[in-house]
């Protein structure tokens, strides 16, 4: 017996029909806003699951514990200050200057390249084809932003402060001149039935760029005047941006909870397999 793959007319073409493979719909359902604390409540709809909030947390974190407990002298210390004086690992310093920490977090950040990419793409589908909080230009300007946010986040990840400092100073700079015009944005755009969510937007975004100006001054007083310490605080204000960064985020699955992405398969055929 030889086995053939044949295809079965599951249902009668039309001479009109395009006869796409698969069609992907975008579905408002109806949802009430979170008025809890939203982590309590809302759970994120299990059909958008990979927002990738909480991996990349995960990726900090073990990123983090493992700098910390294989070469935690080594990830404190900078060009003029090591242990005592700096206690606090930078993040540059615990996700690009060692091995195995530098390792994990590559590969756990590699990880939620796509679902980073497909929430900004969600995001410009949910405000200009199903809320309409956004006209198309304004959403394929903040698209755009968004990808470029994305991308520099990958040119600071993969190239280290010990590859290329330059590089990885400017696509880090880079991330950071996206992130307001980003946040900005979405702030805008964020659904006003929602108050919670909104709430909690303006809380992250004034925590981020009320932290920034604590984070630059104490660079300075490392960088310039080399005050002994300066770096640590520096860092602990650098790591919780991070925190309000992936925050920020965090919160679109509580937006997505009333969208459903629906694919369809439009196809004229089915496809098995048969012995012939």
């Amino acid at each position: 017996m030889k086995e053939e793959a044949i295809l079965y007319p599951s249902m009668e073409p039309t001479h009109h029909s395009s006869k796409p493979i698969a069609k992907v719909r975008f579905v408002n359902v109806p949802c009430r806003d979170p008025h809890l604390f939203f982590f309590d409540r809302y759970q994120p709809n299990t059909s958008l699951t990979p927002i990738p909030s909480l991996p990349i947390v995960r990726a900090f974190v073990i990123a983090l514990l493992v700098g910390c407990y294989t070469q935690y002298e080594k990830i404190v210390a900078n060009e003029y200050y090591g242990y005592p004086e700096e206690y606090i690992p930078s993040v540059s310093a615990t996700t690009g200057d060692r091995y195995p920490a530098r390792a994990y977090f590559q590969i756990l950040i590699a990880m939620t390249s796509g679902p980073r990419l497909l929430l900004v793409y969600l995001w410009y589908i949910y405000t200009t084809r199903t809320i309409h909080t956004s006209s198309d230009r304004f959403g394929m300007a903040l698209l755009a932003v968004g990808l470029t946010r994305t991308l520099s986040c990958g040119g600071w990840t993969f190239i280290t402060s010990t590859d290329d400092h330059d590089l990885h100073d400017i696509a880090m700079a880079v991330y950071l001149l996206c992130t307001l015009p980003w946040q900005l944005g979405v702030l805008s755009t964020s659904a006003r039935h929602l108050p919670t969510l909104l709430k909690w937007r303006r809380i992250l975004v004034a925590a981020f760029f009320g932290t920034t100006p604590f984070m630059i001054y104490f660079f300075i007083q490392h960088k310039v005047h080399r005050v002994p310490g300066a770096y640590s605080i520096y860092a602990f204000f650098e790591w919780s941006l991070i925190l309000y960064d992936v925050g920020f985020d965090a919160v679109s699955m509580m937006d997505f909870k009333c969208l459903d992405v629906v694919i369809v398969d439009k196809s004229p055929f089915v496809y098995k397999k048969e012995d012939v």
